[in-house]
Order: structure tokens, then C-alpha cells, then sequence
């Protein structure tokens, strides 16, 4: 069982930045690839960024390369997502998931139902 708890969501301007945090509980967090998704009004959820277990291998969506970065500290069992630059368009519900597929955990996937645990979601506004 894993327990992921989201936090750092706010209302921002456009250009301005934002670090969410996931905390995780769990056996064998260290172990698991982890991602972030979002999902807006009236649109499905997406795929964001994804890090390995190691944090070596990290993915983006083309939407947030360049702007978002994705990292963890294993120590602390928390994953982060560094948002620069932010858009209008980057207002969502953003979750944290944790992969317990081992097979995936160099390589993180970017498709939602491949994540089996996920956060409760925090709400990122930005405004125009």
C-alpha cells in the first residue's frame, strides 16, 4: 500500500512559479517510478513528467519541457515538480502517482492507467 499526499498547489500569475511536493508512505517507494499528471475543467488527465526510481531518468509532456522539472529525494520519500513560466493553460487539478511495476521503474511510463497508487490532486491556478 502506498499513500501519496500532494501539496504546494496556489493561484499564481502567469510567469510565476510554483514547487509542488508529493509525500509518500509505502513499502518500497524507493523502488517505484513516479509521475505527475493533470487534469483541467472538462478535459481528461495528462501526463506531465515522470522520474525514474533512481531519479535518473526523467520524461516531459512537450507542453511543459523547459518549464516544469521534475525531481525526488529519496531520503525524504518525497517527489517534486518545479513549474516555471506558467501559463494560463497550466490551471489543473495536478496528481502525483507511484508505478509499482518494476519493469518501468528506469524507464517511467507517460500513460496514466500504468500508475497504480495516486494523490488526492492540489489545485493550480494561474491567471492571466
Amino acid at each position: 500500500q502506498v499513500v501519496l499526499v500532494e501539496s504546494g498547489g496556489g493561484l499564481v500569475q502567469a510567469g510565476g512559479s510554483l514547487r509542488l511536493s508529493c509525500a509518500a508512505s509505502g513499502r518500497a517507494f524507493s523502488t517505484y517510478a513516479l509521475g505527475w499528471f493533470r487534469q483541467a475543467p472538462g478535459k481528461e488527465r495528462e501526463f506531465v513528467a515522470a522520474i525514474s526510481w533512481s531519479g535518473a531518468g526523467t520524461r516531459y509532456a512537450d507542453s511543459v519541457k523547459g518549464r516544469f522539472t521534475i525531481s525526488r529525494d529519496i531520503a525524504k520519500n518525497t517527489v517534486y515538480l518545479q513549474m516555471n513560466s506558467l501559463k494560463f493553460e497550466d490551471t489543473a487539478v495536478y496528481y502525483c502517482a507511484a508505478d509499482t511495476n518494476v519493469l518501468r521503474s528506469i524507464n517511467p511510463a507517460a500513460a496514466a492507467p500504468l500508475y497504480d497508487y495516486w494523490g488526492q490532486g492540489t489545485q493550480v491556478t494561474v491567471s492571466s
